[in-house]
């Protein structure tokens, strides 16, 4: 008797935690039994039979998410879930980070391969993603309220309130202090991050 491999399947648009849980949902109605599910990919304890995958599929994409199938997609979403993941949600991780030092180590690839491949791909740079993202995080944390803007800077990997402040009026048009005294905040959920 053969035991069953367990099959890896990436999953675009997986950028927060109900995701994971809709994710998972999703699996289980399908009895696909997942052993583990987590930003990006979802672990499952057999291969499933092409019908169920299809439907599995059309599921997903009624819900907003899409299965990968090629390497090079798989590649830069998984990109994106690593810079998501350090921007948005890993709490240790504050000050300045080297991102192509990260990504290198992290996906074990040369940051120039990785790179190159996210911007043929997406039709845009690593850099601007991160600093796309960084900036809804700093949206986020003024919403809140909660710290100051030198804390602000800190915990987004700024090297100071005038580099924050320098960036975000490049990307949003005003500043940080105007944008808080907004009424209505803009704000985009995370896979709208980067879309044309």
């Amino acid at each position: 008797m053969t035991v069953p491999k367990p099959k890896k399947l990436f999953i675009k648009n997986m950028v927060c935690h109900r995701c994971v849980m809709a994710v998972e949902n999703e699996l289980n109605k399908l009895e696909l039994k997942p052993v583990s599910v987590v930003l990006g990919e979802a672990v499952i304890d057999s291969d499933p039979d092409p019908a169920t995958l299809e439907v599995l599929r059309m599921n997903l994409k009624s819900i907003g998410f899409e299965l990968i199938d090629d390497k090079k997609s798989r590649l830069v979403e998984q990109i994106k879930t690593e810079i998501i993941n350090y921007i948005h949600y890993d709490k240790e991780l504050e000050g300045y980070v080297n991102f192509s030092e990260h990504l290198s180590r992290v996906l074990k690839r040369e940051y120039s391969y990785l790179s190159n491949l996210f911007s043929s791909v997406e039709g845009t740079t690593i850099e601007k993603y991160i600093i796309l993202q960084r900036i809804e995080r700093v949206k986020e944390l003024l919403v809140y309220d909660e710290l100051t803007l030198s804390e602000i800077a800190w915990k987004t990997g700024y090297s100071s309130v005038q580099h924050l402040s320098n960036q975000f009026k490049k990307v949003i048009g005003m500043s940080p202090t105007a944008y808080k005294k907004m009424q209505e905040h803009n704000r985009k959920t995370l896979d709208q991050i980067g879309e044309k």
